[in-house]
């Protein structure tokens, strides 16, 4: 049985009238579209955003956000952009005036802060870009030069440093995403066990010297 549509005066109640949605409409571009999906995807999680739940978040029908965006696959591309420009941007700060190991520190410690605050844009970042994806290859490479600035007073060779690069970001990573999950149940600090693995990792880099924290078995 089909529900009896409402009236004007019901739509205008609800907020949802025609000049309304065409007022809305008119204030979206790509920067509005990508703010309401990286605010969606940060307090409600990355796999929750749809195209319907950011035209409800705007106000607009979904079809009003095809204008702009390239479907959810282009949100999600725009999203993960911007997601690593900030985060080359934080990593940048960080480091600036701390080199070797205080850099590597500054480093570690401003990618979790930027994982546990941005935890949508974070997750969309980690999708690898496409081949001919010009602007997010020119992003991922300036992390990646970051790191490669943070970890030179090693003089590492190439290949040495690539697996270095690599494993930094592992321990990041796998850091982060065990304590978003809640994978880390025992009643031990997790700032404690954070500064330790970054600690474990500097001492393990070449010259990097004996461990400064004792470990009981």
């Amino acid at each position: 049985m089909a529900l009896e549509a409402p009236d004007d005066s019901s739509r205008a109640e609800n907020g949802s009238s025609a000049p309304d949605e065409r007022r809305r409409r008119a204030g979206l571009d790509d920067r509005v579209i990508l703010r309401a999906a990286g605010e969606i995807a940060d307090r409600e999680g990355l796999e929750r955003l749809s195209l319907a739940r950011l035209a409800e978040r705007l106000g607009v029908r979904p079809p009003s956000l095809y204008n702009h965006i390239a479907g959810l696959d282009g949100v999600r591309r725009g999203l993960a952009l911007e997601g690593a420009r900030a985060l080359a941007g934080r990593l940048a700060r960080a480091a600036v005036g701390k080199p070797g190991p205080d850099g590597v520190r500054a480093i570690g410690m401003a990618y979790r802060a930027y994982a546990r605050e941005h935890p949508g844009l974070y997750a969309a970042l980690q999708r690898a870009p496409a081949p001919d994806d010009a602007a997010m290859i020119a992003a991922a490479a300036d992390i990646i030069a970051i790191l490669r600035a943070a970890l030179a007073p090693w003089r590492l060779d190439e290949v040495a440093q690539v697996h270095a690069i690599r494993a930094l970001r592992s321990l990041a990573h796998g850091f982060v995403s065990l304590e978003a999950a809640g994978g880390f149940g025992m009643p031990y600090d997790l700032e404690e066990s954070y500064d330790y693995a970054l600690e474990l990792f500097i001492r393990g880099l070449p010259g990097g010297g004996g461990l400064t924290t004792s470990v009981s078995a």
